[in-house]
């Protein structure tokens, strides 16, 4: 039972996947790629304004950023075995010069579907460089990502604010604290 229980699991997560890489978060693949950046950048810009107003020290980290990687919208779905899709911007200077996915597997106690914006600081102009010269960039393998948490006082961990790729996972209700990025493929899209 257990073993069949797993096979399910991982076929409703393969079938996520697919689908992730079929279509975008907002509408199928085949659509005209000037509407599809257009509708990414939209929604890089309402989850920019978001992370300023639940998170006020931020705004200063993105205006420092070499660069800033925003996926507004990171689906992640399944049950025990899941997967994550989700495609954003790269910004520099306010400006979109590039368009990614991101594609993570998950295991472990999960059970249906969370949407959460996820925001990667390039707080070097190196972590940058390498981040963008990447052929598939995956966090843990190829950059450390210090994954920001408030502490009691509301300020952002001094460590975090160290490192030279900062991250910021925002839900419904705020911050997310104790969230791990390893794993997580991000590769460029074409459109």
């Amino acid at each position: 039972m257990r073993k069949r229980l797993l096979l399910t699991a991982a076929a409703g997560a393969a079938l996520l996947a697919a689908a992730g890489c079929s279509a975008t978060v907002n509408g199928p693949a085949r659509d005209d790629p000037l509407a599809r950046r257009r509708r990414i950048d939209a929604a890089v810009d309402a989850a920019l304004g978001r992370l300023s107003t639940q998170v006020p020290e931020s705004r200063e980290l993105v205006a420092k950023a070499s660069g800033t990687l925003v996926f507004p919208e990171v689906i992640t779905a399944g049950f025990v075995v899941g997967a994550s899709y989700g495609e954003g911007a790269l910004r520099r200077q306010g400006r979109s010069v590039a368009y990614y996915r991101l594609v993570s597997a998950a295991a472990g106690l999960l059970a249906g579907a969370q949407s959460r914006a996820l925001y990667l600081l390039f707080m070097t102009q190196e972590a940058l460089a390498k981040f963008e010269s990447s052929n598939g960039w995956t966090a843990g393998a190829d950059a450390s990502v210090a994954v920001a948490t408030l502490g009691a006082n509301g300020a952002i961990d001094v460590r975090a604010l160290q490192a030279p790729v900062i991250g910021f996972v925002l839900t419904n209700a705020g911050l997310m604290a104790n969230l791990s990025l390893e794993g997580t493929k991000i590769s460029r899209l074409d459109v």
